[in-house]
């Protein structure tokens, strides 16, 4: 597998690479992923949807914090992805007010747009201009907003309950060790188990899990800005290298040193 970065658009991420086994646990990125079967076929899955079945050819778009996990099917599944601001996306993509792209993740399949993103991953593994980078989304924006596609329904978002697990959520981000679900349940008058409920309905993972795949995003954002990997996992809270090796390949089909290439 392979990893770059392009030096004009920082949070701009491609990644190439093969997979055999079942990698990836239920996870969600902070950013934008667009993602294309180059060969073989997966197995898409979201907490709210059935498994979907993706083909040598199509092209994914997962918007920002949605879970979902993806592994092969049958034999060798060889794919891209580039993961990007969404913010910065949103203001490339034609219509900006309300682009069903931003919004649920669609599973496309375009005889274009295979090339468009290939084209897209090549610029970024090439290190071209922020230009040619920003017109290469804009082309691939262009047929990703006509193209039909499949529609994968997510977990209602629910603002007032976000609300009430702010402070779970705080605690279960940045506490040093696993807080007690019991404390985190009474600090907003829930028992255990309403609030197991809670926060998968809110986010699409229960706390833990959602603890894990927050530690893991910060992980990544270190390590891309060249933190060693024994300070990420001590910043982190990880006191077991072995563990931190072992969660960060769960949730990026990587070990942390080939992330951070």
């Amino acid at each position: 597998m392979e990893f770059c970065r392009s030096t004009a658009l920082p949070h701009l991420e491609g990644r190439r690479s093969c997979q055999e086994n079942t990698c990836y646990r239920p996870h969600s990125h902070d950013v934008l992923s667009i993602g294309v079967i180059d060969a073989g076929s997966s197995v898409l899955t979201t907490p709210a949807s059935d498994p979907v079945n993706l083909e040598t050819g199509n092209v994914i778009v997962i918007p920002a914090n949605q879970v979902h996990a993806c592994n092969p099917h049958e034999g060798r599944w060889l794919y891209q992805m580039i993961h990007m601001d969404q913010g910065w996306a949103a203001s490339l993509a034609p219509r900006r007010e309300a682009s069903h792209l931003l919004a649920e993740i669609n599973v496309f399949n375009h005889p274009d747009l295979h090339r468009r993103v290939n084209t897209l991953n090549t610029a970024i593994h090439k290190n071209e201009t922020s230009e040619k980078i920003e017109s290469q989304v804009k082309n691939l924006f262009e047929v990703l907003d006509v193209a039909s596609c499949t529609t994968l329904r997510s977990s209602e978002a629910d603002p007032e309950l976000r609300a009430l697990l702010a402070p779970v959520l705080i605690r279960l981000g940045d506490d040093e060790s696993n807080p007690a679900l019991d404390d985190l349940a009474e600090s907003v008058g829930m028992t255990k188990y309403q609030l197991v409920r809670a926060v998968r309905r809110a986010t699409g993972l229960p706390p833990l899990a959602w603890r894990q795949n927050a530690r893991i995003t910060q992980a990544r954002r270190k390590l891309r800005e060249g933190l060693p990997i024994t300070e990420t996992a001590h910043d982190l809270g990880f006191t077991d290298q072995s563990h931190f090796h072992r969660v960060f390949r769960a949730h990026v089909a990587a070990s942390p040193g080939t992330y951070q290439g």
